[in-house]
């Protein structure tokens, strides 16, 4: 029970991967803060998390143990974002880790000169501004604190180029250059910050989650056949699976990385080596 005691705040907890890093948080003794937007986003191509998702991400949760607040928050609203740590905060006494995790894959699936301004605007700011709102908001309270892990969901796109997805790339990009430049700010107050780069995550269905096929669909692979063309791709001949990156997010939250700070932790099957 390695996060017994803690509290984790989980954004885009709805389903994917914020779904299974907080069941795999509840299974190791966390209680939970969980958000998510609840609601679609114009100019993002398919649907986003719903109240139901979230709501059905809680029960499991609580049938693990833990305690659970859930909260409608869009990472694109800093007041609505710091209310929701506040009250996070009322309730379990403190935020001990923050997991990142909110974001879209697109709009995508266009060259550089066909993106318009408003597609490009709205990829960073969910995906990159977001993770800096967040930051922004709990920072002060765990420099305070002393204490504190700030976990961000970035991507192999953070590290490599992707065709047709440049302003995914550049946003996640940016995720790990703000990961690095955050550390380095609180790491005297002994608040840590690291990043995880998942590579094509299968889209488990007790997850429901999608954003492979989502990705497949802007890169026009057929949705149908879209998991053995990532295959194809992986050095490991597997697709990784939700509850790998769930397994890093609990480690980089737990006190057995008390001396991870400004790290890259990639979960690619070895993607991004060659």
């Amino acid at each position: 029970m390695r996060l017994t005691g803690k509290t984790v705040l989980i954004t885009g907890a709805a389903r994917g991967l914020g779904r299974a890093t907080a069941l795999a948080c509840a299974a190791e003794g966390a209680d939970l803060a969980l958000l998510d937007i609840c609601a679609d986003l114009a100019g993002v191509p398919y649907p986003l998390g719903t109240s139901g998702q979230l709501e059905h991400t809680a029960t499991s949760c609580r049938s693990a143990g833990a305690a659970v607040l859930t909260q409608h928050a869009d990472v694109r609203d800093i007041r609505a974002l710091r209310a929701a740590v506040d009250r996070a905060t009322d309730r379990f006494g403190r935020v001990d880790a923050v997991v990142n995790n909110a974001g879209i894959a697109a709009p995508s699936g266009k060259p550089v000169h066909e993106i318009s301004e408003d597609e490009w605007a709205l990829m960073v700011d969910v995906d990159l501004t977001g993770t800096w709102r967040m930051i922004n908001v709990v920072g002060k309270a765990m420099s305070a604190a002393r204490s504190g892990s700030i976990i961000n969901i970035a991507s192999t796109a953070g590290l490599v180029g992707y065709r047709h997805f440049s302003g995914y790339v550049a946003a996640k990009h940016g995720v790990i250059g703000l990961t690095k430049a955050a550390a380095l700010d609180y790491a005297p107050m002994k608040v840590r910050v690291n990043a995880i780069c998942p590579g094509s995550v299968r889209d488990d269905s007790d997850m429901e989650g999608r954003m492979l096929a989502e990705i497949a669909r802007a890169l026009d692979v057929p949705v149908a056949d879209h998991e053995p063309a990532f295959v194809e791709a992986q050095p490991m001949n597997a697709l990784i699976e939700p509850k790998d990156i769930a397994a890093a997010a609990v480690y980089l939250a737990s006190d057995e990385s008390r001396q991870v700070t400004g790290s890259v932790l990639t979960v690619d099957g070895g993607f991004s080596a060659r």
